[in-house]
């Protein structure tokens, strides 16, 4: 049967920018954020958003008339504001 126990990686093994006496779980290399996988989630709410204007036009016949669609478009350009800004600022030398 295999141990329950987790064992820290040796510190020469672990790359990362955190001290392992503040943040523990730095030592087994679980610290730190994914900025790649936090944009790809960004975008694909983005189309997402913008394939919800799509929708079927048949029966529809809501009293908001296009509220609903500028939202969605605001929103979604917001986000890829968001997005677009957070990738051009990361480039940049501190």
């Amino acid at each position: 049967m295999a141990a329950t126990e987790l064992e820290p990686a040796h510190p020469s093994e672990v790359v990362t920018k955190v001290d392992t006496a503040e943040v523990p779980s730095a030592a087994w290399g679980w610290s730190g954020e994914s900025r790649r996988t936090a944009r790809i989630a960004g975008w694909v709410v983005v189309v997402i958003l913008l394939a919800m204007l799509f929708e079927n036009q048949q029966g529809s016949s809501s009293g908001s008339g296009n509220i609903g669609y500028i939202s969605l478009i605001l929103f979604a350009a917001g986000l890829a504001f968001i997005l677009i800004r957070d990738s051009i600022v990361s480039r940049r030398p501190r």
